[in-house]
Formats: structure tokens, C-alpha cells, sequence
């Protein structure tokens, strides 16, 4: 049975950059991958942005309304060759029904999903379509990364004009005017001044 895989980690810790590389590895062995995002994430418009520099264009973009079982049917009726693996960036912007739908996608039509994300937004409220996953994934593995001080990070700490702001929209893409920095728990509460989830 082929599952669903759900791979998190704050920003920075190679999220886009390890999606890139497992289908570098599929495709080096001669298997065909599809990629795929949410259409809400606007970065690289139809590309997968590695910080690292490397970028590549996605097969589809899911967007909020729809399918994303029928998105993936649509896009695999393309090619003659079979898909050997459905590989999702930022899936944290996914709807919780289209989390189900991947799941169906894994079980029932036999593809394996990767799915990458961070886990909560800047508040540190769990975004929709993690919760899903966290609660659906066969597996689930986190990335890891460091704050500024050298401790892990597990927040992601949102930045306008260079200072730290703690209220907004849940969404606010990178590089629109925000900016983001992975916080380790200690750093995170000291830039919001012992706020959690306000």
C-alpha cells in the first residue's frame, strides 16, 4: 500500500530543497514524478523555490476550491507512463478536505504522497492543512533547522520592515513585504514578550 507522508519543519530547514532532491532520485532511476502546490502560495508564481537557489516548475497548482484528487487525475492523463510519486510543496495552504483527498490518492490509487510544510504560522496556531496531515500521514518526519542563538527552531517568527509583529492574516507569503526567521521556544518568547497564540 503506498502511503502519505508529511515532512515539516520551520522555515528554512530545506523543506523545498528536499521535495527538489526526491525527485531528482526518482527521476534518476528512470520514474516519473509529479509536482505540485497550492495555488495560494504565489512564490515563483508556478515554481518550487529552494532558498538554495534551485527552482522548478510544478506540474499543477491546487487551487483553494478545488479537487485535489481530481487536480492530480487530470495532470497524471497527460503522460503515458505511470506516476511513481505525487510530490507536494507548502502543504500547510491546503484545505483539510484536500488533505483527505491525498490520503485517497496514497490508499486508493496506489501513489505515494510527499508532502512538505511548516507546521504553524507565526502565532504559532497549527495551519489547516498541517493539522490534517499531522492527524492523517502514515508518516510523519520533521526537518530540522537552528534558531539565531544555536537551539532548534520550531516557530517561525514574521518580520515586516525588520521588526518582529505578532498580529496579521494567518497568510502572508515571503518575500511580499514580510519576511520570516526560524525562533528557537526561548527566542520566540522573548521577541513576543511571553506571548503564545495571540
Amino acid at each position: 500500500m503506498a502511503k502519505l507522508y508529511f515532512r515539516y519543519g520551520a522555515m528554512n530547514s530545506g523543506k523545498s530543497t528536499g521535495l527538489l532532491q526526491a525527485a531528482f532520485n526518482y527521476e534518476e532511476r528512470g520514474q516519473r514524478v509529479l509536482l505540485a502546490k497550492p495555488a495560494t502560495d504565489t512564490k515563483g508564481e508556478r515554481d518550487i523555490v529552494s532558498r538554495l537557489g534551485v527552482t522548478r516548475q510544478v506540474d499543477f497548482l491546487i487551487a483553494v476550491d478545488e479537487s485535489a484528487e481530481e487536480a492530480f487525475a487530470a495532470a497524471a492523463a497527460q503522460r503515458e507512463e505511470p506516476v511513481a510519486c505525487l510530490l507536494l510543496d507548502e502543504a500547510q495552504f491546503l484545505a483539510p478536505v484536500q488533505v483527505d483527498q491525498l490520503l485517497r490518492i496514497a490508499v486508493e490509487r496506489g501513489v505515494p504522497v510527499i508532502a512538505y510544510g511548516i507546521r504553524t504560522d507565526f502565532l504559532t496556531h497549527a495551519f489547516p492543512g498541517s493539522a490534517r496531515l499531522l492527524e492523517l500521514a502514515h508518516s510523519l518526519e520533521e526537518l530540522k533547522t537552528i534558531c539565531r542563538c544555536g537551539r532548534k527552531a520550531m516557530f517561525n517568527g514574521r518580520k515586516i520592515a525588520g521588526g518582529f509583529v505578532f498580529d496579521g492574516d494567518q497568510v502572508a507569503i515571503d518575500g511580499e513585504a514580510v519576511t520570516y526567521e526560524s525562533l528557537c521556544a526561548t527566542c520566540y518568547l522573548q521577541e513576543s514578550g511571553g506571548r503564545l497564540g495571540t
